[in-house]
């Protein structure tokens, strides 16, 4: 997936290299550590240094070095989308651009069902969910991060979605996903973004290895009898694109459709080079 990427316009991979990504976000440039660039950047360093802030690792941790003011958050957009941006103390910004091919795929599959009901599972900021409300459907968004469910609240208001309908749950995951089962609900869409290691609100304890596999059976449970699409996308190390197709198919082959999976990737603006950033597994019912 890379095409989708580059209809960015708020958003630019300008260079990757020896361990470091430099980015475009709105009006504002940022360095950030990606271990995934291990060649040597097409860019000098001259271009490199007038980044306006730069993430260094220290320790277990890092600190943002700014080389001027930045405001302590501002807005990009992506389509009808907006997001807040907000450099946070672990790197991340709240805004994954690579994840645009995903959200396109989304709203394309939902143009044909209509009035739908999607199920987006450790949703963060929600740029999934706000693309799926953006196409009409009721989501359902879970997270057990009170903050990233306020920030993902916070990127509906900028969107102007608040007419949509979406029902916000700051939970654990599985036991939010196991009390929908024993409700009898049902969805016609469902995304996950597993990390590789995580705690729900009351402590439970999430590892990929040893959580995903039950997790999406239970979720096969929550398909309608009409369902549009199942999607996977991780960026856990270690796993190819195959593994969790592998894992998907076990639940969706009996339905028929089309099941696709490959590595989310992003364009640089001024080489031909592609940063991988992740990988993804989707079934769509048509």
């Amino acid at each position: 997936m890379k095409g989708e990427s580059a209809l960015w316009q708020d958003y630019e991979l300008i260079d990757s290299g020896r361990g470091e990504k430099y980015e475009r976000y709105g009006p504002y440039t940022l360095v950030r550590p990606d271990p995934q660039a291990i060649w040597t950047p097409v860019l000098s360093d001259d271009e490199w240094v007038r980044a306006d802030a730069v993430y260094m690792r220290e320790g277990q941790t890092g600190t943002w070095h700014y080389r001027r003011p930045l405001p302590e958050s501002w807005t990009m957009r992506f389509r009808e989308l907006r997001f807040k941006v907000r450099p946070t103390s672990f790197k991340h910004t709240g805004v994954f651009p690579e994840q645009a091919s995903n959200w396109l795929w989304i709203q394309e599959i939902l143009k044909d069902y209509g009035a739908s009901d999607v199920l987006n599972l450790f949703a963060y900021t929600g740029g999934a969910t706000l693309a799926a409300a953006a196409a009409g459907a009721r989501v359902c968004h879970v997270d057990a991060s009170k903050g990233a469910v306020r920030w993902a609240r916070e990127n509906q208001r900028l969107s102007r979605l608040e007419d949509k309908s979406v029902r916000w749950i700051q939970d654990d995951v599985q036991a939010f996903v196991s009390r929908e089962i024993r409700r009898g609900k049902k969805y016609h869409g469902i995304i996950m973004d597993p990390p590789p290691y995580g705690r729900g609100v009351s402590g439970e304890i999430w590892k990929i290895e040893t959580h995903l596999s039950g997790l999406v059976a239970r979720c096969s449970d929550l398909l309608s009898d009409n369902p549009a699409f199942f999607l996977i996308n991780s960026y856990a190390t270690g796993y190819s694109h195959f593994s969790f197709r592998n894992l998907l198919a076990e639940q969706v082959t009996p339905l028929g459709g089309t099941l696709s999976s490959g590595d989310m990737l992003l364009p640089h603006s001024r080489s031909n080079r592609y940063l991988p950033c992740g990988v993804y597994a989707r079934w769509s019912g048509r």
